[in-house]
């Protein structure tokens, strides 16, 4: 077949969900060997776009061609067996499986048997090729969620897809981790693989792609050559139709500790022989950034403090009083707030309603009940106010959460927490698959709520952003806090240092 000949097009897609148009006659196309790189506001309508080529959701009207040949994709089946592979910014993988077990969902076997020596030898390739390891005996359960999002893309490779469709595939992996991945979209490029790249860190977008596609409110508004006219600052106007602005810290004085960690031992780490000890303190009107390689017991800690996990050992405390026997309920009704990374698995119920899940841990409190009763009416405009002050999309009460773009579930639960005015936050990930403009307004709301007088841990993947809003830094390598300094002692490369085992002061002083 003509190499002149797309491997993929798709024309004039439409997509409504009752009164929400997600995608309006959007045409696009992929040629062999072409990165093609998706961008758009969250709710803009590009995953839509994908789950109807990966045959999650069916299309109002349109056709879809594979390698000139007009398809009907109507099933996740049929899309993997004509060769599109689809890594989404929620992770599939069957929990109670293993990573070898999940590589080998759905393959035909050997004689009627699993072929483990097969994809044993596939998966070390890949390991090789590309330098994405996961250890083949691991549960998907003991995984982080950097480590999930991992074996998502070791499984698309796995097939070896014609089309591979990456929605936010570097959002949970580190630089090192980035550049592996990039190694191996190039060599899958040269092997004629046809590539389209979502992501909102539009340095990556331009680093890796040859044409940029816009999409803005469902349609296409831009198709572009990643020549050297273009820039970051040019993306960011075609989806935002202006110029989005920077956030900066600005130096402020913080007030007394408000949450401290004292001794704590995170539970994993319970039956070690040398157990870790996490002492940690965050002042009121501060905020720490937690930095760390993804699965370094970042989410541990977070989960602890927040009292969805029981610590081995220690105490939490917050302006002084110990909370005993520390439990969600406990923690929230001493003014903690907690925003997990894992907003669907973790902080949402994905089968109901938007409005339903913005009072989700609220529900028995007022103004929501009264004497046993929920108020609707004040669940409702709530909802609705917070939805309009966030720019949640699509702006409909009543959509289920799991019908939303991930962007938008999480600015939604920014919303849900921020509006409490809570005096500790523990926010992980927080702009995780935002847009440019919802990065903005969320790093602006974690500021004024610092300047408030709010404890804040952050905890992100994103090293700009621990620079950009943090006042002090700690690093977690293995379950432990291995160094901790103010903000302006702190370098890119020290960080480095601390997130790979080693700590940055004898290093220097070695030096």
């Amino acid at each position: 077949m003509s190499d002149q000949i797309p491997v993929l097009v798709l024309s004039g897609i439409t997509k409504t969900f009752g009164k929400t148009v997600a995608n309006s006659s959007v045409s696009l196309e992929v040629k062999r060997g072409e990165i093609v790189g998706l961008l758009g506001e969250n709710g803009a309508g590009k995953t839509t776009l994908m789950n109807i080529l990966f045959g999650l959701y069916r299309a109002d009207e349109g056709k879809v061609f594979v390698e000139g040949n007009e398809v009907n994709i109507a099933t996740t089946a049929d899309a993997i067996s004509l060769g599109i592979g689809m890594v989404q910014q929620h992770s599939h993988a069957v929990s109670r499986h293993t990573v070898l077990e999940n590589l080998m969902l759905g393959l035909p076997g050997k004689n009627g048997f699993l072929d483990r020596a097969f994809a044993l030898n596939r998966l070390k390739e890949i390991a090789d090729g590309y330098g994405l390891r996961l250890d083949p005996s691991r549960v998907v359960s003991t995984l982080a969620v950097g480590e999930r999002q991992r074996l998502d893309i070791i499984r698309a490779l796995f097939r070896r897809a014609r089309v591979l469709i990456l929605d936010e595939p570097t959002s949970v992996l580190t630089p090192q981790e980035t550049e592996g991945l990039f190694s191996a979209l190039r060599s899958l490029q040269a092997d004629g693989v046809g590539i389209i790249f979502i992501s909102h860190k539009l340095n990556e977008v331009m680093a890796i792609t040859d044409r940029i596609v816009v999409m803005r409110r469902g349609k296409v508004v831009a198709d572009v050559v990643n020549d050297k006219t273009v820039t970051s600052v040019t993306l960011a106007t075609m989806m935002c139709g202006h110029e989005p602005d920077r956030v900066q810290r600005i130096p402020h004085t913080r007030g007394d500790a408000c949450l401290v960690a004292s001794e704590v031992v995170l539970q994993r780490d319970e039956a070690k022989k040398a157990a870790h000890k996490i002492n940690l303190t965050i002042h009121s009107g501060e905020i720490l950034g937690v930095a760390g390689v993804s699965g370094n017991g970042q989410v541990a800690l977070a989960e602890t403090i927040a009292g969805v996990a029981r610590a081995a050992h220690g105490s939490i405390s917050i302006d002084g009083d110990i909370i005993e026997n520390p439990s969600p309920r406990r923690m929230q009704q001493a003014g903690l707030s907690y925003i997990p990374e894992d907003r669907i698995g973790a902080g949402f119920v994905s089968t109901m309603p938007l409005k339903d899940n913005m009072v989700l841990s609220r529900f028995s409190y007022p103004p929501f009940s009264r004497a046993g009763w929920i108020d609707w009416g004040k669940v409702l405009s709530f909802a609705e106010s917070q939805i309009a002050e966030y720019d949640v999309r699509p702006p409909d009460p009543q959509m289920p959460v799991g019908l939303m773009s991930g962007g938008n579930q999480q600015k939604a639960i920014v919303a849900r927490e921020l509006a409490f005015s809570p005096r500790v936050l523990i926010i992980a990930q927080p702009t995780r698959g935002l847009d440019v403009s919802a990065i903005a307004f969320v790093q602006r709301s974690l500021i004024t709520l610092r300047d408030a007088g709010c404890s804040i841990m952050l905890i992100s993947d994103d090293l700009d952003e621990i620079f950009q809003l943090s006042d002090r830094i700690a690093v977690m390598y293995e379950g432990s806090i291995i160094w901790e300094t103010p903000i302006e002692q702190a370098t890119v490369a020290s960080v480095g240092l601390a997130m790979n085992g080693s700590n940055p002061a004898l290093t220097e002083a070695r030096a």
